[in-house]
């Protein structure tokens, strides 16, 4: 184990990037960092070529709910690539479930429980959540276990549950979802409204200062190095601030008219003269709680370590006492836990499933990954990092087609972002042997 030096720095050293020695006593990511800078860049790139259209807040909403079933999905395929696998059927395992989600709640159950039945969409969400770990389970016993390689076994199951797709359907679209459901995919009437989201920025500051004020603690507990305080005053205000300027983004986003003047004689609020805030996005809020769950599994769980620790040295993992096969296996269950999630959100925007459900994610959630630093090689990657390269394709594909480019367009864009993310991380690696 590499012991951490307390030793402050030569004053050669200190002299000889002030700009690096600010950033590391900022503790910043350098690759997540560079995603923000990336984004701003595209967003205000795409700004100036519309006129500033682009930027309004119904496009930028539209843009956060559009990249969460990517995002939702990026954050698994992080620790299947660190840990040296891949799993190319993501996308068709969110078509497989979508049909399974809409057959259920359009078909099956209503016969069953009855249309009206508030339980009716929490247990098709149970069944599609189940089918999405159980599609995982069975993929990553046969990569662990069997021993085929990933890429096959998962390339077989693109084409698997694509088929399976069709089978459920016979191609033919269906519609619609619980309307309790459909709130899982946004929109002014999928949002927690503009007091809710004010309230959400709250505890969301206070959370922020409560995890700044509690990794010092923990520092000083165990003898690590403290953060500067001006550091830490940095760090906080600026992550408020984001906060606040998002929700702020959010509640900019107003009902259309009639449907605001039909939410309110129903529900008997009073319409704001500006209009009425819809607020966070449902999507959002889900998006936001799987990355902080997913985070946490990756940094402070005995599980997350045991992920890095297989994709920088599976042998040395082996003879360590780590149960290498079970790790693996557990991670293809826990992608195909985060389709079945991505999914849920997709058939709801859609309010209802499509036989094209899915379809291409793999391009995207494989890109955002990697964009997002995580490496081929294995034992490299971040949760943030991850989430923030999924707003960078989602946003690039958003901006072509808001100007008008057609879809071989933007893939020809997302394949150019992803060799040069490859490109340079390999590049990067090869500076640092």
């Amino acid at each position: 184990m590499t012991r951490l030096s307390t030793a402050p720095p030569s004053q050669a050293q200190a002299e000889e990037s002030p700009r690096r020695g600010l950033l590391q006593a900022l503790e910043i990511d350098l690759r997540v960092f560079g995603m923000v800078i990336a984004l701003a860049v595209i967003l205000i790139g795409f700004g100036a070529a519309t006129n500033w259209r682009f930027l309004q807040p119904v496009n930028m909403v539209n843009l956060a709910v559009q990249s969460v079933s990517v995002a939702i999905i990026a954050t698994g395929m992080t620790m299947v690539i660190v840990a040296r696998e891949i799993d190319l059927s993501v996308g068709s395992i969110v078509g497989v479930v979508g049909m399974t989600y809409a057959f259920l709640m359009a078909r099956v159950l209503p016969d069953i429980m009855g249309f009206d039945n508030p339980w009716l969409w929490i247990v098709a969400l149970v069944a599609g959540l189940a089918l999405g770990v159980a599609i995982g389970a069975a993929q990553g016993f046969i990569v662990a276990f069997i021993g085929v390689p990933s890429f096959v076994v998962t390339l077989g199951g693109l084409l698997i549950f694509r088929g399976a797709t069709w089978l459920v359907t016979r191609g033919v679209t269906i519609s619609p979802v619980d309307p309790a459901f459909r709130m899982l995919g946004g929109g002014p009437q999928g949002s927690i409204g503009g007091t809710a989201s004010w309230i959400v920025a709250g505890v969301a500051c206070l959370g922020i200062v409560w995890l700044l004020v509690s990794a010092r603690r923990q520092r000083r507990r165990f003898g690590f190095p403290l953060r500067p305080m001006w550091a830490e005053a940095v760090v906080g205000t600026v992550s408020c601030l984001a906060v606040l300027g998002l929700v702020w983004l959010f509640n900019s986003y107003k009902w259309p008219p009639a449907l605001a003047e039909r939410h309110a004689a129903q529900t008997g609020i009073t319409i704001p003269p500006d209009g009425l805030p819809a607020g966070i996005p449902w999507p959002v809020l889900v998006l936001v709680g799987v990355t902080l769950v997913m985070n946490f599994m990756a940094t402070r769980m005995r599980y997350g370590r045991y992920v890095f620790s297989i994709g920088g040295n599976p042998e040395a993992s082996a003879l360590a006492g780590i149960n290498t096969k079970w790790t693996v296996m557990k991670t293809f269950m826990l992608i195909g836990l985060l389709c079945a999630i991505s999914s849920a959100v997709a058939t709801a925007r859609l309010d209802g499933a499509t036989l094209d459900l899915g379809e291409g994610y793999e391009l995207y959630v494989i890109a955002a990954a990697v964009i997002g630093g995580t490496s081929f090689s294995g034992g490299i990657g971040t949760i943030p990092g991850a989430v923030m390269g999924a707003l960078v394709m989602s946003a690039l594909a958003y901006g072509l087609s808001f100007m008008g480019l057609s879809s071989p367009i933007q893939d020809i864009v997302a394949g150019i972002v992803l060799v040069i993310a490859v490109a340079f991380d390999t590049i990067n690696r090869r500076r640092k042997t």
